[in-house]
């Protein structure tokens, strides 16, 4: 479904597989690991009398455990719909109607979300993995409807005088982050540039915040060597610029791994969606200097200024994500670069899918090795959905 966004396979008009990728990693195979994996953690997730709640959404796996911890879906469970995610890219995968119905099943567990007021800048992680998967591959009318009415909700969040999307109401006060942007925010501007074409009652307007997001977040969220805050703070009254901190790296001048990547995702997406060069010229920085600096296994740090480098813990999730960019933008730039960052992917993937970072037996997620919030103490060096969820998408994008 080109025409709606791409993702997974539809990717395959811009890709370019090379021999490379042959000789390297076998995606068919790796899929059918993933899916045994699923169908392992459904297993799991059915009470004794054959029920399951589709309310609770797998989210992490710690060391010493071989189930999924699930989460309630509510509005402050920013994960909830990285499961479903997983689900609608299996059926893609195996065309098996059992999976559609797993998927359409926890997927409707999120519906509330598009009816509500917005809890924070999530909605797009929780609804365009769901319901815009699940409406790429059905065609379901009220998916669609749910896609756009969410995306009208995120839309509130704009700030007009700063210019972006507010990342979190929550951290306004005790942190005094008048309006805060973090990185991540750029991978929600997905379901706004999809409700514009396709329906939303301010399609001018939702597509015009996404690109004034992407600007302001591209002019000052990025230091000189194109490594980014994970935090941008603005001024709610002139909205100007405050300053860059972070929240979830080691210090506000760090490079953070994840966040490097929701930018190496979100703009190569924003490039996709507006066909502007400079969105294609920016991200390739950004890109570069996170090749620098990164181990030769393809797994960066879970931070690049981590003080414990090379013990520091890895992180999965963020190669994941970038293999999946890469191979993405890989297709938008022929010649030496778009080669370069293809291998750059199939070698992140290889590594992904070795003993070193696959689960197994050992538990019932794809891979092993992510860190959530090292500040925070959560989710060190664990199994975690969203790695899981990218780690699938790489691989049918080279299905």
């Amino acid at each position: 479904m080109k025409n709606i966004f791409i993702s997974a396979v539809a990717l395959l008009s811009v890709l370019s597989v090379s021999s490379f990728t042959l000789k390297t990693i076998n995606p068919d195979k790796d899929l059918r690991y993933c899916d045994k994996q699923i169908r392992r953690t459904l297993s799991d997730l059915r009470s004794k009398n054959g029920n399951i709640d589709y309310t609770m959404m797998p989210r992490d796996i710690s060391k010493n455990m071989s189930s999924w911890h699930c989460s309630k879906a509510v509005k402050e469970e920013w994960c909830s719909g990285f499961w479903p995610g997983v689900l609608w890219y299996d059926y893609e995968a195996t065309k098996d109607v059992k999976i559609k119905n797993e998927a359409e099943k926890f997927t409707a567990s999120l519906s509330f979300l598009s009816k509500i007021p917005a809890y924070d800048h999530d909605l797009g992680f929780l609804i365009f993995t769901s319901y815009g998967n699940g409406y790429r591959l059905t065609r379901r009318a009220d998916y669609k409807k749910i896609i756009i009415d969410t995306a009208d909700t995120l839309a509130t969040l704009f700030n007009p005088r700063v210019g972006t999307i507010l990342s979190w109401p929550r951290e306004v006060k005790p942190r005094n982050w008048p309006h805060n942007t973090i990185m991540d925010n750029m991978m929600n501007l997905e379901i706004l540039f999809w409700a514009a074409k396709h329906g939303g009652k301010r399609q001018k307007y939702l597509y015009d915040i996404a690109v004034s997001h992407a600007d302001k977040t591209m002019k000052y969220q990025f230091r000189p060597d194109y490594t980014s805050y994970h935090v941008a703070v603005y001024d709610t009254i002139t909205g100007n610029f405050i300053k860059g901190v972070t929240h979830q790296g080691y210090s506000d001048d760090s490079m953070w791994a994840r966040g490097q990547a929701w930018a190496i995702y979100g703009f190569t997406m924003v490039y996709r969606e507006t066909k502007d060069p400079k969105y294609l010229e920016f991200v390739q920085h950004v890109v570069d200097v996170y090749l620098k600096k990164l181990p030769a296994d393809g797994i960066p740090y879970w931070d690049f200024s981590a003080p414990d480098i090379p013990d520091a813990f890895r992180d999965a999730s963020a190669a994941a994500i970038v293999a999946s960019a890469l191979l993405e933008l890989s297709g938008y730039l022929p010649g030496a670069k778009g080669t370069l960052y293809e291998k750059e992917a199939l070698k992140m993937l290889k590594t992904l899918s070795s003993p070193a970072y696959r689960c197994g037996k050992r538990n019932t997620a794809f891979l092993k090795h992510s860190v959530g919030n090292m500040p925070a103490g959560t989710d060190i060096d664990v199994s975690i959905i969203y790695a899981d969820y990218y780690y699938m998408e790489a691989l049918l994008r080279l299905h």
